[in-house]
């Protein structure tokens, strides 16, 4: 560090935390121990999509990790079935104690050798964290108890019937099973050191709000924004293409569980416009999809057509509105409601006329194609208040702000939910945003900023307007490093028979992404080793039916979108991939199809999911190798200086 008098002001700080010599030498003895612990167990997962009962259940196995914790201890003492018996009760006790019972009078032994072989789990899982953090992690009911069997060593003479008198007395007692889910629950926490989300939590699937809540309620977590979540961010910030577009996906998808249950946010409005102008109107290509139906009457889909319909419209004139003020963009030829000739049924789209499957614009004028009707702003302006004042809806998406970012740097790695939007030749694309062109890591930056801006800044100003407009382009614009494809053809999937203008082509990006140099030179570009560094991101369900790999550019880009939500994966034919990152190396677990089927009964308990290993290192890899460590060098040379003041009389300590 520099001299005292450069950092007085901070040191006396410091000693209020700090008050004496020995509190500053603990705490540096501490830090320099924890340095050379193994790092912590590193979870990757992406592309959520809503799919709660498949997220929690992937959280507590730890992509398999827990599985392996119990093959190592156990593989001598344990059948292979009776493992997998010990792991679906730590996966999911609640339930699972309900089947796994014995008759009462064999209960109270059936719980104590439960909760020894549990322990046993505890303390492998525990081994790599120091004391003060694993307490952390198993604050709560039976805490201390926890700690004493932790560390206790039961097999130590003295300590032996110390031990079992502890768990008799809490079976003996009543509290056996309550005793094993805190345990069950403390072994999920410690199994996962930090948690990466790289990207689209929301939409298709119906529980984005509840995994909204498990995640604020992790221990270590980071996100990278995905498109769809990004869509919900804007809307919660009251930008009206953003909230349309939210709700046309929800009534699309026949999937208003997020919405409705989750975010108490009224269609009422929105319901009235679609029984006043188009209750006349079938509006049949506006049926839910039926993957996502539920049992509702004829009567209710068709309601809901009829406001997917009306919210439709509202969306293709709100988003005109953004692309005529922001011609930077460059998204004019995604204005399409002027090329409509009603009379004659049809469309003009690059020059080329083609007949519309449905030619009722009920309110769209000729002369003013892009201007919403009175009644139509009226349910925006409903909305929106909806949407702002939703008490859930704003704290998780501050929560999404607090935690998250467009892309992020860790421990060498680089993690983002898309791509870096690239031209043919190799070079990144560029998008003139404010009075700078920007690219690359610039641009995420830039985004991220705008984003932050449209959220932040205060109602009606420019700020907040251009922030508004950019998160709307973050999630269909070209040069998206959330979208990556060169257009979203919403309107032609709509109303456009001809398939061949559905195409929605991807950023070169992911051919480059094949190429092992080209990948290299993409983390040279972000400030990190090619050699030793990786690319994580989603977005891109990897088609495993089609022979497709995660690992791209010889495995330094992996792909961890596999296909959680249960749309896509009868095209991928999996449920997904999720990569772990250990003191030893990196894996790779697919998780098969049919994961909600996970521990239906008690002869199939086992997790559908194989684990590859990508890289096995020859040395473990410690705390004092990560980013974390050079967080902790940092500190412990700032306690360092701190203790030579102390010493010197620099700085005087405080005596009681």
């Amino acid at each position: 560090m520099k001299p005292y008098s450069e950092h007085m002001r901070y040191l006396k700080h410091l000693a209020k935390e700090f008050s004496s010599q020995e509190a500053v030498a603990e705490a540096i003895i501490n830090l320099e121990a924890q340095l050379n612990l193994p790092k912590g167990t590193e979870h990757f997962i992406s592309d959520i999509h809503g799919e709660y009962e498949a997220f929690s259940k992937l959280v507590s196995h730890a992509s398999g990790s827990i599985k392996r914790k119990i093959e190592e201890i156990f593989q001598e003492t344990l059948s292979a079935k009776e493992q997998v018996q010990l792991g679906a009760l730590i996966y999911d006790p609640d339930r699972m104690l309900g089947t796994m019972l014995p008759a009462a009078d064999e209960q109270d032994q059936w719980y104590q050798n439960t909760l020894y072989r549990m322990i046993q789990v505890l303390r492998a899982v525990a081994s790599k964290y120091p004391r003060f953090k694993v307490r952390q992690l198993i604050e709560g009911r039976f805490e201390g108890l926890v700690e004493e069997l932790l560390y206790e060593k039961e097999t130590l003479p003295d300590k032996a019937e110390y031990y079992q008198s502890i768990i008799r007395t809490t079976v003996a007692s009543g509290h056996g099973r309550a005793f094993i889910v805190v345990i069950a629950e403390a072994i999920q926490r410690l199994a996962i050191d930090h948690l990466h989300v790289v990207g689209d939590i929301f939409d298709r699937g119906p529980g984005a709000h509840l995994i909204m809540d498990r995640l604020m309620s992790y221990h270590s977590i980071d996100i990278q924004w995905g498109n769809h979540d990004l869509l919900w961010m804007g809307a919660a910030s009251g930008c009206d293409a953003c909230i349309a577009n939210v709700i046309r996906i929800s009534l699309r998808h026949g999937n208003m569980d997020t919405l409705i249950d989750g975010y108490a946010i009224s269609l009422l409005p929105l319901a009235s416009l679609a029984i006043e102008i188009y209750g006349d109107d079938s509006c049949d290509l506006f049926l839910p999809q039926k993957f996502n139906a539920s049992s509702d009457s004829e009567g209710e889909r068709r309601m809901m057509a009829q406001m997917h319909k009306a919210i439709t419209v509202i969306q293709f004139k709100l988003e005109a509105q953004i692309i005529a003020r922001r011609p930077e963009y460059g998204l004019e030829d995604r204005r399409l409601l002027h090329h409509l000739d009603l009379e004659q049924g049809t469309v003009k789209i690059d020059d080329q006329m083609h007949p519309l499957k449905d030619a009722l614009f009920q309110t769209v004028a000729p002369e003013s194609p892009y201007t919403l009707t009175s009644a139509e702003q009226h349910v925006m302006d409903r909305l929106k208040v909806a949407f702002l004042h939703s008490e859930k809806l704003q704290q998780h998406t501050r929560f999404l702000f607090n935690k998250g970012s467009i892309h992020k740097i860790y421990d060498g790695n680089l993690l983002y939910h898309g791509c870096i939007p690239m031209n043919s030749d190799g070079s990144f694309t560029s998008l003139h945003l404010g009075n700078k062109e920007y690219e690359g890591s610039e641009l995420m930056e830039a985004f991220d900023n705008l984003a932050r801006q449209g959220f932040f800044c205060s109602e009606d100003s420019i700020e907040k307007q251009s922030g508004q407009d950019a998160m709307w382009y973050l999630w269909c614009g070209p040069c998206s490093p959330l979208f990556g494809k060169d257009k979203m053809t919403t309107f032609e999937q709509y109303f456009i028979a001809d398939k061949a203008t559905h195409k929605e082509p991807r950023n070169i990006y992911y051919t480059f992404r094949d190429d092992e140099q080209m990948v290299k030179r993409m983390l040279e570009r972000f400030g990190l080793n090619p050699e030793t560094g990786h690319i994580i991101n989603g977005h891109v369900p990897v088609i495993v039916k089609e022979k497709e790999l995660p690992q791209k550019g010889r495995g330094r880009l992996l792909v961890i979108d596999g296909g959680f939500a249960k749309a896509y994966q009868e095209k991928t034919g999996i449920a997904g991939y999720t990569l772990v990152s250990n003191s030893w190396g990196l894996l790779l677990a697919t998780h098969q199809r049919k994961v909600d089927d996970l521990l239906s009964n008690t002869a199939a308990h086992d997790i559908d999911c194989t684990t590859e290993i990508l890289e096995n290192r020859k040395q473990r890899i410690r705390i004092k190798d990560t980013d974390v460590g050079r967080e902790m060098r940092q500190t412990i040379e700032e306690l360092t200086t701190l203790h030579e003041a102390y010493q010197k009389g620099i700085i005087v300590q405080d005596r009681v």
